[in-house]
C-alpha cells in the first residue's frame, strides 16, 4: 500500500453470533473481488469459517492470523489465494482462541493488525475483517485497524440486543484509539417477507439506524447455508439464487457509498 493507493479496510462485526456475519463478509468479498477489485479478507474468528467457506482448510496453515497478531509473521507472506480471481485470505486459527491472554500483557496490544496492515509491499483495494462474536482485544484490534464497520443485524425477535453495546464500543475505539472509525452500514440479514415480525424489526431497525442502514437486505434462503458445505461462497454455488442476488445488490450499493464517500472527500 502506498500513499496513493492504500487500501480501505472493513470490520464486519456484531458481538451477537448467528446474525450471517461471516457469510457477509464471505459473499461481500467474493461480489467485490468479482468486480476486479483486489479484496483480502480476514479471518479473526477462531472458529475459522469464513476459511472453510472458500475451500479452505485451517489444518496445517502455519501462516496465518495467529501468527501475523503474534508478529511472526507479515501479511504479506500469510495471505493465501483463493479460486477466485483478486481474492486473497488471510486464514485463521485455533490458537486465536487464547490471544487475548497472550496480548493482554504487552504494551499497546489494540494496534497489532493496524501496524501489520501498515505494510507498502500490501496492495489491496479493500480488506474485510470478519470478527469474533465478542468485544475482546480480536474485536478491539480489528476496530482500530477499520476505516469503519458493517453491521449485520437478523430480522429476528431481540435483534437489537447488544446492538446499543456494540456502538458503544466502537465510539470508544473512536475516540480513544481511531479517530477515522465510522459506521458505514447496517445490513439487515435472515429477511422473510411473509413474516409480520421480520417486517417489525426491519421497521425498527431503519428507525434506529436511518439512512445507514442498506437499501439491501439479505432473505432468508436456504442456498446460502448450504454453499459453506461445498466450500463455496453461495455466489459460487448458486449464482441466481435470492441469496446471491441479494449480496450482488449489496455489494453495488457499498461501492456506490464508497464513490459517494470518495466525492465528498471523506476517505
Amino acid at each position: 500500500m502506498t500513499e496513493q493507493h492504500k487500501a480501505r479496510v472493513f470490520s464486519i462485526a456484531n458481538q451477537k453470533g448467528g446474525v450471517g456475519k461471516t457469510t457477509t463478509a464471505v459473499n461481500l468479498a467474493t461480489a467485490v473481488s468479482s468486480l476486479k477489485k483486489k479484496v483480502l479478507l480476514i479471518d479473526l474468528d477462531a472458529q475459522g469459517n469464513a476459511t472453510v467457506s472458500l475451500g479452505l482448510s485451517r489444518q496445517g496453515k502455519t501462516h496465518n492470523a495467529y501468527t501475523v497478531l503474534t508478529g511472526q509473521d507479515s501479511i504479506q507472506s500469510s495471505v493465501v489465494e483463493t479460486k477466485i480471481p483478486y481474492l486473497y485470505v488471510l486464514p485463521s486459527s485455533k490458537e486465536l482462541l487464547g490471544l487475548d491472554i497472550e496480548l493482554s500483557n504487552i504494551e499497546n496490544p489494540q494496534f497489532y493488525l493496524k501496524n501489520a496492515l501498515n505494510m507498502p509491499e500490501l496492495d489491496f483495494d479493500y480488506v474485510f475483517i470478519d470478527c469474533p462474536p465478542a468485544v475482546g482485544l480480536l474485536t478491539i484490534n480489528a476496530l482500530v485497524a477499520s476505516n469503519a464497520v458493517i453491521v449485520p443485524i437478523q430480522c429476528e425477535y431481540l435483534a437489537l440486543e447488544g446492538v446499543a453495546d456494540l456502538i458503544k464500543t466502537i465510539e470508544r475505539v473512536k475516540k480513544n484509539f481511531n479517530p477515522g472509525l465510522d459506521l458505514h452500514g447496517v445490513l439487515l440479514t435472515m429477511f422473510d417477507s411473509r413474516s409480520r415480525l421480520s417486517t417489525s424489526v426491519s421497521e425498527d431497525v431503519r428507525r434506529f439506524f436511518g439512512e445507514k442502514v442498506y437499501e439491501a437486505f439479505i432473505p432468508r434462503n436456504v442456498r446460502i447455508p448450504e454453499a459453506p458445505s461445498h466450500g463455496k461462497p453461495v455466489l459460487l454455488y448458486d449464482w441466481k439464487c435470492t441469496g446471491s442476488q441479494a449480496y450482488i445488490r449489496l455489494a453495488a450499493e457499498f461501492l456506490k457509498r464508497e464513490k459517494e464517500l470518495l466525492k465528498n472527500g471523506q476517505k
